[in-house]
């Protein structure tokens, strides 16, 4: 539970009083426009960045009460163009995704070799696990970093853009993935600007702007024309295609 959270970054008020909540078995998409603070509320989601005011609170406890450790294997975070800085083969950093579950240098992680597998075959990455990740494509890279946060087996996934750098195959099957962990009990929350797959693959949306929340509610509530072209500026086009909505972005305001 995020209630009326206050970041500010240079004397700016990043998010302006920010409230939501994030429910097991839901996928929550976190849309607006490039500024709006969606990657900030994200981070402090996870527990990377610490509010000015406000709280977020985990299982109604404070999240910073709990120990690293555990919130390191309850929540699992996948940042925007998450850096690889060294040669490592895309097996051993999916198998990164683990760490939160050693307890030690000699402990043994007895779920380990069965999540890391079964995180390749379902990143469709398998065929990658031997290749050096800083050779690889942007999209590669960015499926094997969704490969080592699914081998993570968080209670709680957020992801910021991780279909960005993906062609429209993955980005469907990335949202795919989301989805099938929503299903199984983990509480997702994905940062999306594509409107049709917010659409499509988000039970809940959270509409953010200027740091401050919009709208949020059912997706076909808040994915509306009239809630979302004075936020974007930009008249929108909606196509119903088997009572899911195709939010097409038309003409600059």
């Amino acid at each position: 539970v995020v209630d009326d959270v206050r970041v500010e970054l240079d004397s700016r008020a990043v998010l302006a009083g920010v409230s939501c909540e994030l429910a097991a078995g839901e996928v929550l998409g976190v849309i607006g426009p490039n500024g709006a603070g969606k990657s900030t509320l994200l981070r402090v989601m996870a527990g990377l960045l610490h509010p000015a005011s406000g709280s977020v609170r985990l299982d109604g406890r404070e999240l910073q009460a709990w120990p690293a450790a555990e919130r390191g294997r309850r929540i699992g975070y996948l940042p925007q163009s998450a850096p690889l800085h060294w040669p490592l083969d895309v097996r051993t950093v999916v198998e990164l995704g683990r760490l939160p579950w050693q307890h030690g240098w000699f402990s043994v992680d007895e779920a380990g070799p069965a999540a890391i597998a079964t995180a390749l075959r379902d990143a469709e990455v398998e065929d990658l696990q031997h290749r050096l990740v800083n050779e690889l494509s942007g999209g590669e890279r960015t499926r094997v970093m969704i490969a080592r946060l699914l081998a993570a087996e968080p209670l709680i996934l957020l992801a910021d853009e991780p279909v960005a750098a993906l062609d429209v195959y993955h980005q469907l099957h990335a949202m795919e993935l989301l989805a099938e962990r929503a299903v199984r009990g983990t509480a997702v929350a994905v940062v999306l600007h594509d409107l049709s797959l917010a659409a499509r693959f988000c039970d809940r949306v959270l509409l953010l702007h200027h740091g401050a929340v919009i709208a949020c509610g059912a997706a076909r509530e808040v994915l509306q024309p009239a809630i979302l072209e004075p936020v974007y500026g930009v008249r929108m086009r909606v196509i119903d295609e088997d009572g899911v909505a195709a939010i097409i972005p038309w003409q600059r305001g």
